[in-house]
């Protein structure tokens, strides 16, 4: 998802706060923290929600939402990277006890996180760079970008500090095995993913 930074006030309120007020005055947006920095993104459009949900499907007929893990879209993800530093995922893996790993501010220590996915939206720089630092700090094992500006997707593995060993970029005609890490074989069709999460042409 898109996000631009929000101005902030040093001194005068908690990030976390500031965070908070930002939600409660503008419903739908997003709000984060990274880097002890706020990201402001706007509502997804349509395509966007459309690409998360059938992204989700093979993730639910491999038997990954049930007993041992679950698929969940936009919770909180903890971040070490600084005192109030937290994101939120599009989509995301989770081990089915995540909410016993509640941390603050309905955030979730990355420790329960197996998968984290992001579509991108008009701020792609976002996803492909700031966020590829925070989730490989976060320690998060796989790192999934649906690359709609450049019609790719990216597979990231093995965080290691602040950036990912091993970073594959797959083109439309592919077909992606995700990492047995995640609990069970999940396979993507680049082509249909990156079409799922395409806009209509306007007029259409």
């Amino acid at each position: 998802m898109s996000a631009a930074p929000a101005e902030q006030a040093h001194g005068e309120w908690p990030l976390i706060d500031m965070a908070n007020r930002l939600m409660e005055q503008n419903p739908g947006v997003r709000v984060e923290i990274i880097g002890g920095q706020i990201l402001v993104s706007p509502p997804a459009d349509g395509a966007h929600a459309r690409g998360l949900t059938d992204l989700m499907l093979p993730f639910l007929t491999a038997g990954l939402h049930g007993v041992d893990s679950q698929v969940v879209q936009a919770i909180g993800l903890w971040l070490p990277d600084g005192r109030e530093d937290y994101a939120i995922p599009d989509l995301s893996l989770v081990d089915a006890d995540f909410e016993d790993h509640l941390v603050e501010n309905n955030c979730y220590d990355p420790v329960s996180f197996r998968l984290v996915v992001e579509v991108t939206s008009s701020n792609y720089k976002t996803d492909l760079r700031t966020k590829v630092t925070a989730y490989a700090n976060a320690n998060v094992p796989v790192y999934v970008i649906v690359d709609r500006r450049h019609g790719r997707l990216h597979v990231l593995t093995d965080p290691a500090a602040d950036e990912y060993a091993t970073h594959r970029v797959h083109a439309p005609g592919e077909l992606v095995t995700l990492p047995d890490s995640i609990g069970a074989k999940v396979t993507l069709d680049v082509a249909a993913v990156l079409t799922a999460a395409q806009a209509k042409p306007e007029g259409e």
